[in-house]
Protein backbone atom coordinates (compact mmCIF):
# COMPACT_ATOMS: atom_id res chain seq x y z
CA UNK A 1 0.00 0.00 0.00
CA UNK A 2 1.48 3.21 -1.33
CA UNK A 3 2.21 5.86 1.68
CA UNK A 4 -0.21 8.97 1.97
CA UNK A 5 1.78 12.37 1.69
CA UNK A 6 0.84 13.87 5.24
CA UNK A 7 -1.61 16.61 4.16
CA UNK A 8 -3.28 14.01 2.70
CA UNK A 9 -3.48 11.89 5.71
CA UNK A 10 -4.33 15.41 7.76
CA UNK A 11 -7.07 16.07 5.85
CA UNK A 12 -8.51 12.48 6.31
CA UNK A 13 -7.79 12.93 9.62
CA UNK A 14 -9.57 16.06 10.10
CA UNK A 15 -12.46 14.83 8.12
CA UNK A 16 -14.24 13.32 10.85
CA UNK A 17 -15.78 15.63 13.57
CA UNK A 18 -14.95 13.03 16.57
CA UNK A 19 -11.24 13.42 15.88
CA UNK A 20 -12.08 17.34 15.21
CA UNK A 21 -13.28 17.41 18.55
CA UNK A 22 -10.53 15.44 20.03
CA UNK A 23 -8.01 17.82 18.34
CA UNK A 24 -9.86 20.86 20.17
CA UNK A 25 -10.12 19.55 23.43
CA UNK A 26 -5.92 18.81 22.84
CA UNK A 27 -5.46 22.48 22.53
CA UNK A 28 -6.25 23.32 26.10
CA UNK A 29 -3.01 21.01 26.72
CA UNK A 30 -1.85 17.01 26.97
CA UNK A 31 -4.59 14.78 28.66
CA UNK A 32 -5.49 10.92 29.37
CA UNK A 33 -7.70 9.02 26.84
CA UNK A 34 -9.82 9.03 30.04
CA UNK A 35 -10.10 12.29 30.05
CA UNK A 36 -10.55 12.88 26.07
CA UNK A 37 -13.25 9.67 26.36
CA UNK A 38 -15.42 11.42 28.61
CA UNK A 39 -17.59 13.77 26.84
CA UNK A 40 -18.24 11.61 23.57
CA UNK A 41 -20.83 8.46 23.81
CA UNK A 42 -18.28 5.88 22.29
CA UNK A 43 -16.01 3.16 23.85
CA UNK A 44 -12.11 3.58 24.42
CA UNK A 45 -11.78 1.23 21.76
CA UNK A 46 -13.09 3.60 19.37
CA UNK A 47 -11.22 6.57 21.18
CA UNK A 48 -8.44 4.53 20.62
CA UNK A 49 -8.86 4.32 17.12
CA UNK A 50 -9.68 7.74 15.76
CA UNK A 51 -6.26 8.59 18.57
CA UNK A 52 -4.29 6.28 16.03
CA UNK A 53 -5.41 8.08 13.16
CA UNK A 54 -4.27 11.26 14.54
CA UNK A 55 -1.28 10.36 15.95
CA UNK A 56 -0.15 8.31 11.89
CA UNK A 57 -1.33 11.72 10.75
CA UNK A 58 1.10 13.46 12.97
CA UNK A 59 -1.26 15.55 14.42
CA UNK A 60 -1.15 14.33 18.21
CA UNK A 61 1.41 12.21 20.07
CA UNK A 62 0.71 10.00 22.87
CA UNK A 63 3.47 9.76 25.68
CA UNK A 64 4.08 7.67 28.82
CA UNK A 65 4.35 9.34 31.99
CA UNK A 66 5.00 6.58 34.67
CA UNK A 67 0.85 5.16 34.85
CA UNK A 68 -0.07 8.42 32.58
CA UNK A 69 -0.54 8.26 29.26
CA UNK A 70 -0.73 12.03 28.17
CA UNK A 71 -2.04 12.48 24.41
CA UNK A 72 -0.60 15.98 22.92
CA UNK A 73 -1.63 18.39 20.31
CA UNK A 74 1.25 18.61 17.16
CA UNK A 75 1.30 21.76 15.62
CA UNK A 76 3.43 21.36 13.22
CA UNK A 77 0.88 19.24 10.73
CA UNK A 78 -1.51 21.86 11.38
CA UNK A 79 0.37 24.59 10.06
CA UNK A 80 1.23 22.80 7.01
CA UNK A 81 -2.76 22.34 6.81
CA UNK A 82 -2.71 26.07 7.29
CA UNK A 83 -0.15 26.63 4.71
CA UNK A 84 -2.24 24.78 1.99
CA UNK A 85 -5.21 26.52 2.90
CA UNK A 86 -3.95 30.15 2.74
CA UNK A 87 -3.60 29.84 -1.12
CA UNK A 88 -7.38 29.35 -0.67
CA UNK A 89 -7.88 32.08 1.91
CA UNK A 90 -6.44 34.98 -0.32
CA UNK A 91 -9.02 33.38 -3.20
CA UNK A 92 -11.90 33.66 -0.98
CA UNK A 93 -11.25 37.57 0.68
CA UNK A 94 -10.47 38.92 -2.70
CA UNK A 95 -14.08 37.56 -3.76
CA UNK A 96 -15.44 38.73 -0.72
CA UNK A 97 -13.99 41.89 -1.20
CA UNK A 98 -15.04 42.15 -4.66
CA UNK A 99 -18.93 41.16 -3.34
CA UNK A 100 -19.00 43.96 -0.77
CA UNK A 101 -17.96 46.42 -3.39
CA UNK A 102 -20.79 45.69 -5.79
CA UNK A 103 -23.00 45.52 -2.82
CA UNK A 104 -22.14 49.28 -1.99
CA UNK A 105 -22.49 49.91 -5.75
CA UNK A 106 -25.63 48.58 -5.61
CA UNK A 107 -26.83 50.43 -2.50
CA UNK A 108 -25.38 53.68 -3.99
CA UNK A 109 -27.51 52.92 -7.10
CA UNK A 110 -30.83 52.15 -4.80
CA UNK A 111 -30.23 55.54 -3.17
CA UNK A 112 -29.97 57.55 -6.26
CA UNK A 113 -33.70 56.26 -7.16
Amino acid sequence: MATRDPLSAALSALADPTRRAILARLADGAITVNELARPFGISLPAVSRHLKVLETAGLISRGREAQWRPCRLETATLKTVDDWLSAYRRFWTGSFDKMDAYLAEIQAKAKEK
